[in-house]
């Protein structure tokens, strides 16, 4: 059994990351993902209506989401819900997370204002006394201005890293129920 204390430190950490991440894409301070991503965290995005792609490391992952929101006169990352397990496996430095979010964007050509929902499955590893992203995969789950609403994703194996082969269903700890 975990102690509550230790949990609840390690839950406020990851959130604490999350925030970071949110607060990095909102700024557009791509440089700053080093700061929060370890340097061989694998990422998987996945938007449904164009193939998957895979990436290593903060340099890499910044580079992608700068061009893909480069059109953008605003864009916020918003947080919309978390489930953070923290000492998975009984490992009390590794942590996995499902991460519910929204994009709120307004087009600079023509001021169109858009909305993308998505969902993160998150694996954080604590390095140093603090805690980090160790992977991520994404799934794009509705989109507003072409009324696109995709399928929930199956949930990756969290014994293996994002990017890599995975089985289709989550651990007992994030199942839907």
């Amino acid at each position: 059994m975990n102690d509550p204390s230790q949990e609840t430190i390690d839950y406020v950490g990851v959130c604490r990351l999350q925030a970071a991440y949110a607060d990095v894409v909102n700024r557009r301070a791509w440089l700053e993902l080093g700061e929060l991503f370890l340097p061989d965290a694998a990422v998987h995005l996945d938007t449904v209506t164009n193939p998957p792609i895979d990436l290593i490391g903060p340099l890499a992952l910044g580079e992608f989401i700068g061009a893909a929101i480069e059109r953008f006169e605003f864009f916020q990352f918003v947080i919309l819900n978390t489930r953070v397990i923290t000492a998975v496996g009984g490992d009390p430095d590794t942590a996995h997370a499902r991460l519910f979010m929204c994009e709120l964007r307004q087009e600079s050509a023509n001021g169109h204002q858009t909305n993308a929902f998505g969902v993160y499955h998150d694996h954080y590893r604590r390095h140093d006394r603090r805690w980090w992203f160790s992977g991520r995969r994404y799934q794009s789950l509705a989109r507003t201005g072409r009324g696109e609403v995709f399928p929930f994703p199956q949930g990756p194996d969290f014994g293996a890293s994002p990017g890599t082969a995975s089985s289709t269903t989550e651990p007992p700890e994030l199942r839907r129920r």
